[in-house]
């Protein structure tokens, strides 16, 4: 009986330090999302995708939504937050249609990031315009309705000098800022041009300064 007595009573601090650990692991997880989203914020999104980059042909994706401003002016911040949140689902949804490995992440304010596993650049280009669209669904909140636009620049590994996620995450960049530019849309950056700061004394990426497949909605 002693025995089963010290036995059971050397248990239960490891059960508890069991349960402890897992609830703050989760704890810990919850921390590293973005509350209004539900997804990963930038540091579990850089280390995630790095493996990406690393393991295979992918592709790194920027987001930033255009009119997200005068939302907030207009119906308030709450509007706003009903904004980042449809489109942080809207990601998950488009991502989960691929059936394929990626993750989507919420960088700050009205950026978003996503790594996609893809072997085929000009496929992956094409379906950027689905991801666009699903953006650029209108909003609802309450009685209102909105409507956001998104400039996507995207940079696939393959036209990498090395699996380096700064670089990719530079030149998604400066693709993004070409369409934002230019008024929304999507654009794979693959010219040598915009691997420098500058080229002739503009910023790497800008029309004229690199190649790159560009797409606007009708």
């Amino acid at each position: 009986m002693s025995t089963l007595i010290a036995a059971t009573t050397a248990a239960v601090p490891l059960a508890c330090w069991g349960f402890h650990t897992v609830w703050m692991r989760r704890q810990l997880d919850r921390a590293r999302r973005d509350p209004l989203t539900g997804l990963p914020g930038r540091v579990a999104f850089e280390r995630h995708a790095a493996r990406m980059l690393r393991g295979g042909p992918c592709a790194v994706v920027l987001i930033d939504l255009d009119g997200f401003k005068a939302v907030n002016d207009t119906y308030g911040h709450a509007a706003g937050d009903e904004a980042i949140r449809a489109s942080g689902a809207r990601l998950t949804e488009w991502l989960d249609g691929r059936l394929a490995d990626g993750a989507a992440a919420r960088l700050g304010g009205d950026e978003f990031a996503l790594a996609v596993r893809t072997g085929d650049p000009e496929a992956f280009h094409r379906s950027l315009a689905t991801l666009h669209q699903g953006l650029c669904v209108p909003v609802d909140y309450g009685r209102d309705r909105f409507q956001l636009g998104a400039s996507i620049g995207a940079c696939w590994n393959g036209e990498l000098p090395r699996p380096d996620l700064a670089l990719a995450l530079r030149r998604a960049d400066e693709a993004m800022y070409v369409v934002k530019r230019g008024g929304g849309g999507w654009l794979t950056a693959d010219g040598p041009a915009s691997t420098q700061s500058t080229v002739n004394g503009r910023r790497a990426g800008r029309l004229g300064a690199s190649r790159a497949h560009e797409g606007r909605a009708a």
